[in-house]
């Protein structure tokens, strides 16, 4: 394993058996007799046309193969739950750790079918140099993007993100023929949780409410907080049958749940409307007829499903 960073690095080479040490500094004789802190430059400038990640990595392999012939890049950052891989990788590999300000980047692996030489992890190294900062912009970007449209109490997608996505479901089942539901939750009495308890309780209430529809759902639905203390879950390739299972687990889970606030256990119930798209059907009056059943299910008394006619 290596470490990338400015102004100095270090490299751990996974085909040896102990740490090989190459700071920048220390290769200036190598500066010398290549172009490699220019071609890290330029890199850097071509790098900085694009704030996605897949495209900063994308144009770094394809310039840095001219310098350094390789068969696969792979890039790690399990903090932003990133893993890209482009070629097919080889036997041999070298792994750097990209570290810029003290600020860890994830992880670049190289391979190929025969050994790096020293030289060439140097000159790999330095190229490197010209990846950090425009990686650092890239992740950082998709970070603000992410946090956008992410719910910041409960860290589930927000209304704005449900907008987005309902729209392209809704198009993408059109086109494909598919099945497509729409669940809308709302929490039972959740005003006088926030009367009795005050609102940092009710806060708690609705992250544990967020955390149970979490766990009751697969990982090919959507989860959002639609506003106060209503959700929304869509759920793509799926039928009237299908809904109303889930749906009738999610009312199970979250009638279990529990939040713990001072040795008291507060429960909650919710409500639930299931809506599956009709043809020809626009995401508006989808969302409107769940909306619709999720006021049946509670003039019906709450804490049960009912299916939007």
């Amino acid at each position: 394993m290596s470490t990338v960073q400015q102004p100095t690095s270090s490299l751990v080479y996974s085909d040896f058996t102990a740490n090989t040490l190459a700071t920048l500094p220390h290769s200036a004789g190598l500066e010398q007799q290549s172009p490699a802190p220019d071609h890290a430059l330029r890199i850097s400038g071509i790098l900085q046309t694009t704030l996605n990640v897949e495209q900063t990595l994308d144009l770094f392999g394809r310039e840095i193969r001219r310098m350094v012939s390789h068969d696969s890049i792979t890039y790690r950052n399990p903090l932003q739950n990133i893993e890209l891989t482009q070629g097919k990788p080889g036997r041999h590999s070298g792994a750097y750790q990209l570290i810029v300000a003290g600020q860890a980047l994830g992880e670049i692996i190289f391979t190929r079918k025969k050994k790096f030489t020293g030289q060439e992890t140097t000159l790999i190294e330095q190229l490197l140099c010209g990846l950090v900062y425009p990686l650092r912009n890239a992740l950082l970007y998709k970070q603000a993007v992410e946090a956008a449209l992410k719910d910041p109490l409960t860290g589930v997608h927000n209304r704005t993100a449900m907008d987005a996505i309902l729209q392209r479901e809704v198009d993408l089942a059109h086109r494909h023929g598919a099945p497509l539901s729409l669940i809308a939750v709302d929490i039972d009495y959740f005003k006088s949780v926030n009367d009795t308890y005050g609102h940092s309780i009710g806060d708690g209430v609705l992250k544990t409410v967020a955390e149970a529809t979490a766990a009751s759902i697969r990982g090919t639905d959507m989860l959002f907080r639609y506003g106060g203390e209503e959700f929304v879950v869509l759920l793509s390739n799926t039928g009237q049958e299908g809904s109303l299972c889930l749906a009738e687990r999610i009312r199970r889970k979250v009638q279990m749940a529990h939040y713990i606030c001072n040795e008291a256990m507060i429960s909650s119930t919710i409500s639930l409307g299931v809506a599956c798209l009709s043809p020809g059907e626009n995401a508006a009056t989808l969302f409107i007829r769940a909306d619709q059943a999720l006021y049946q299910a509670k003039a019906a008394g709450r804490n049960c499903v009912k299916l939007a006619e």
